[in-house]
C-alpha cells in the first residue's frame, strides 16, 4: 500500500476555545497556528515515508473546521516547505472552479515542484458556499436533492472534460452547455495572428487567421498530466464514472463489506472500458485512526477529534452519519486500539481488499498537536513499514 495523510485544514482549539475565541477563524494568530501545523505535519509525513499529503477545499468556516478554503496558496505552501513528498488537494471542488484556471494553478505548481503535485477532485457538500461559488453554473451540492445532485454531476462531468484538454499538448474547442472555448464559439477574430500563426501553437488559428482554438499554458511537469483522485467517495456513480476516467477513487464505505463492493463496482466499470484490474487495485480506502497505550485511551482521543465536524456538520445533512463515534469504529470507518490493534486492522485491509492506496484522515486542530504527532510517529513507525510497497 501507499499512505496518503490528509489534513483537513482545522483552525486549532478546544470546543470551548471556539466558542469563546468566535469567529475563531477571523483570528490572524490562530491561523498562523494552523498553518504551522500543517507544515509540520507535512513534513513529518514525508520522513515518515507516506506518498501523498492531502488537505480539503471548504469556504466560509468561520467556526474554524475545514478552513483550508482556496487550495492553491496551500499547495504551493506545503511544496516548498517539503522536498520529496506528493501533495494537492483532495480535492479542489470542481463545480465551483473556472476548469482552465483549475488547470493552469496545478500545472504551474507542478512545473515549480518539477512533478509532486497530485489532483484530487470533489463535488461540494455544503450549499453556504457551494451555492455562492458555483453560481455561475447554478451549481447547488448533491445533498439539496436529486436535481441538484444530477446538476452537480453534469457540471462536474463537463468542466472535468475541459481541464483534461487544458493539460494537453493540442489546442482546443469545445462548445458544452456550461462552458465554451473560445467564447463566442465561432471564435475570435485576431488581430496579431500574423504573430501567433509564426510562434504560437499550430491549430489555434483557421484560415482566415480567426482564433478557432486556445492552449493554455504551461503545461503539467507529469505527463500527460498529475495523479487524479476523487475525493472521500461513497457513491457507486462516482465510483463508476472514476473508473471509466482512470482516476482513483478514496473509498469512504464501512469496511469491509461496502468498501469492496465499492472497490468490485470500479473494478467491473474498468474492464468495461478495456482496464484489466485486480480488487483494490487503482483504489483508496480512507479512515480515521487512533492510536494509544490502550484501546480505551484510543477511544478517547477518537471522542474528541473529528466527530466533532461530523456531530456539528455532516450528520446535519446526512442523516446516516452519526454523532458520536461508536458506530463509525462499529462500521469499520474509525480505527482505533494499540499498535498492535492497528496493525492487525491494516492486515485486514490488506488480505480483504488490497487497496493501492490508505488515507489517514487526521485530526490536525482537533487534539493537540503533540498527540497528533505521537499518533502518526507510531503509525510511521510501527505500523506502516509493514504494509508499505
Amino acid at each position: 500500500m501507499k499512505f496518503m495523510l490528509h489534513l483537513n485544514p482545522v483552525v486549532p482549539a478546544s470546543p470551548d476555545e471556539r466558542e469563546r475565541l468566535r469567529p475563531i477563524a477571523h483570528r490572524t494568530e490562530k491561523i498562523q497556528q494552523m498553518l504551522q501545523e500543517m507544515v509540520e505535519l507535512a513534513q513529518m509525513a514525508e520522513e515518515l515515508g507516506f506518498e501523498i499529503v492531502t488537505y480539503s477545499e471548504h469556504h466560509f468556516y468561520t467556526e474554524g473546521m475545514e478552513a483550508g478554503a482556496t487550495p492553491t496558496p496551500h499547495l504551493l505552501n506545503l511544496l516548498l516547505k517539503t522536498k520529496r513528498i506528493k501533495v494537492g488537494p483532495l480535492g479542489f471542488v470542481l463545480p465551483t472552479w473556472d476548469p482552465i484556471r483549475l488547470a493552469e494553478d496545478v500545472a504551474w505548481a507542478d512545473q515549480i515542484s518539477q512533478g509532486r503535485v497530485i489532483v484530487g477532485l470533489a463535488r461540494g457538500v455544503f450549499p453556504r458556499w457551494v451555492n455562492v461559488l458555483g453560481q455561475q453554473y447554478e451549481t447547488r451540492p448533491g445533498v439539496l436533492g436529486p436535481e441538484a445532485e444530477q446538476h452537480n454531476r453534469e457540471v462536474f462531468e463537463e468542466l472535468f472534460k475541459v481541464v483534461k484538454l487544458s493539460w494537453a499538448d493540442e489546442p482546443f474547442s469545445f462548445d458544452g452547455k456550461y462552458y465554451r472555448v473560445p467564447n463566442p464559439a465561432e471564435g475570435i477574430e485576431w488581430l496579431p495572428h500574423r504573430a501567433t500563426a509564426r510562434y504560437g501553437a499550430p491549430g489555434e488559428l483557421d484560415e482566415n487567421g480567426r482564433l478557432r482554438r486556445i492552449s493554455p499554458v504551461p503545461k503539467p511537469f507529469q505527463k500527460p498530466h498529475p495523479p487524479l483522485f476523487q475525493a472521500l467517495t461513497t457513491a457507486e456513480e462516482t465510483i463508476r464514472w472514476a473508473a471509466r476516467e482512470s482516476v482513483t477513487p478514496v473509498i469512504f464505505l464501512p469496511f469491509p463489506e461496502q468498501a469492496i463492493k465499492g472497490a468490485q463496482f470500479y473494478r467491473d466499470e474498468a474492464a468495461k472500458v478495456g482496464r484489466t484490474l485486480d480488487l483494490g487495485q487503482n483504489i483508496g480506502l480512507a479512515r480515521l485512526l487512533y492510536i494509544g497505550d490502550s484501546y480505551a485511551e484510543a477511544m478517547e482521543m477518537a471522542r474528541a477529534g473529528s466527530i466533532f465536524l461530523f456531530r456539528n456538520f455532516h450528520s446535519k445533512f446526512y442523516p446516516q452519519i452519526p454523532e458520536t463515534v461508536e458506530p463509525l469504529v462499529e462500521a469499520g470507518m474509525v480505527f482505533a486500539g494499540t499498535v498492535d490493534g492497528i496493525r492487525q486492522r491494516l492486515a485486514e485491509v490488506q488480505q480483504k481488499l488490497n487497496p493501492e492506496y490508505f488515507l489517514w484522515v487526521c485530526d490536525q486542530g482537533y487534539l493537540p498537536l503533540d498527540q497528533v504527532k505521537r499518533q502518526t510517529e507510531l503509525f510511521g513507525t510501527k505500523v506502516m513499514p509493514e504494509f508499505m510497497g
